[in-house]
Order: structure tokens, then C-alpha cells, then sequence
């Protein structure tokens, strides 16, 4: 997932997908990369951190945010059947550490009067099934990841409030409750992953869970769009009962707001 995103002062992206192909697919739309001011890195997992680094070889003036534990050793178990190893590293390329341009942040960080972040520190509901496989490699050996690492963007712009999200490892309830109680409002508009997606099929708790997700949300005067880690059959069971409030964004697509 890569977010291009302009604002009355900046021009930003919010990760920067698996790889060069980012670099790519944003010649295809004519979107300058050397402009950009702004990079914020959702949390640290290579497929949103991968085009970080051809990224900082045209454009060595933007400022990197991220968690300082976005670095840590991250890993996804693919089961006793794995073809490879068990336990696959999944976090950011090391040599991002290296560069100049990184702004660490340590929990939540004001960047200006227009960009902030945040991050959850209370989690009343469950985060997404999904996460189950994802672990933190420590000295003792594999745990749960907590994703202390995964931050969000909060834009003040032209009179709305936007929250940029990238997977909601932490769950989108948890992290909308996070947003309330440190603004005492629900955001304007919500853009994120929500991390529902499954190769296998769904089942029966796993899709009561999803319509719960969906129910929480639909209660929220904010207007929700999501892509990536959904996955188009959750946001089709979501879409069925948020109607309107709910919308999907694509590669290559503009959303204005």
C-alpha cells in the first residue's frame, strides 16, 4: 500500500509499498516524488516500507516517520507445511535504519499544526483474527506482535480531519476509540486497510466478527474508505450493511475530499 496525499502545506506519502514498483506506478500518474516533504510509514512491515529506499535515492529531503520500534524483527509463521522456513522475517530492510532522513517518534508526535500522529495504548476489542500467524522474534524466542509499532496519521486540513491508517493490526475499532479519547470526536474521514483478508474461507465467528466490525462502524457519523489488507469479500459483507458510508479505493484511483 502507497498513499499520495496533498494538503494545503504538504505533499506526502503514507508507506511506500513492497518495492520499486511504487516509483513506478507513480511515473504512471504523474505525481512528482521529489516534491514530496512528508513520508509516514504505517508500521514496520516490508511490503509498506520495500519502496523506502529507491524512494530516499531521488528525494533525500522528506522526513521518514515512524515508531522507533518499527525496525524490530518481525515474522509471519506459514505452519509446520511451510515449503521454506517455518517463521519468515517480514519486517523492514535494516539499511532504512541508515538513513539521515528518519524522524523516530516514540508513541504519539506532533509533526505540525496540520500533521500528527498517534498511536493505541487501550484495545477494548479484539484485534483482527488475522494476526494470528504475525509474531515479534525476541531473545526468548517468538511472541504475539503487539504492533506497538503501528502509528496513524491524523491530517487537519480545510476544515476536516482526516485519519490515515495502513493495516489496523490494532483493529479500526481500537483505533477509532483511540482517536475519541484524544480528540473527543470521531475523524471526518477514514482511510486504512482493515486486515480482514483470508485466502482460505471465512468461518462462522470469523464472518460474525467482520458484520460486528461493520455494525461498530456504521454507528460513526465518519466516512469510511478502505483497500488493500479488507479484502473485497469483508468489504462486501461491511458494504452490505454500512451502505453508504462505506466505499473501496484502488491502485491508481484519486479520492477528493
Amino acid at each position: 500500500m502507497s498513499f499520495y496525499i496533498e494538503t494545503q502545506r504538504h505533499k506526502l506519502l503514507v508507506d511506500l509499498g513492497p518495492s520499486e514498483e511504487t516509483l513506478k506506478n507513480a511515473a504512471a500518474l504523474n505525481i512528482d516524488l521529489t516534491a514530496v516533504d512528508t513520508v509516514i510509514l504505517s508500521h514496520g512491515h516490508y511490503d509498506h516500507s520495500g519502496g523506502i529506499l529507491s524512494f530516499a535515492g531521488i528525494n533525500d529531503h522528506a522526513k521518514i516517520y515512524m515508531q522507533r520500534t518499527a525496525p524490530g524483527d518481525y515474522f509471519a509463521d506459514d505452519g509446520e507445511a511451510a515449503e521454506g522456513e517455518r517463521y519468515r522475517y517480514i519486517g523492514i530492510d535494516k539499511k532504512i535504519t541508515g538513513l539521515a532522513q528518519i524522524v523516530y517518534a516514540d508513541g504519539d508526535h506532533m509533526i505540525d499544526d496540520e500533521l500528527e500522529l498517534f498511536t493505541v495504548k487501550e484495545k477494548a476489542h479484539e484485534i483482527p483474527f488475522t494476526n494470528k500467524r504475525l509474531l515479534q522474534r525476541t531473545g526468548d524466542g517468538f511472541i504475539k506482535d503487539t504492533f506497538e509499532h503501528e502509528q496513524y496519521l491524523v491530517i487537519r486540513s480545510e476544515g476536516r480531519t482526516v485519519l490515515v491508517s495502513g493495516c489496523a493490526h490494532n483493529g479500526i475499532p481500537n483505533i477509532m476509540d483511540a482517536y475519541i479519547r484524544r480528540y473527543n470526536t470521531p475523524p471526518d474521514i477514514v482511510i486504512s486497510g482493515f486486515h480482514l483478508m483470508k485466502k482460505t474461507e471465512y468461518s462462522g465467528p470469523q464472518l460474525d466478527t467482520i458484520r460486528g466490525i461493520a455494525e461498530e462502524l456504521a454507528g460513526s457519523p465518519t466516512r469510511f474508505i478502505t483497500c488493500h489488507c479488507t479484502g473485497t469479500e469483508a468489504y462486501m459483507i461491511m458494504k452490505d450493511i454500512m451502505k453508504d458510508r462505506l466505499e473501496y479505493v484502488h491502485s491508481g484511483e484519486e479520492i477528493f475530499l
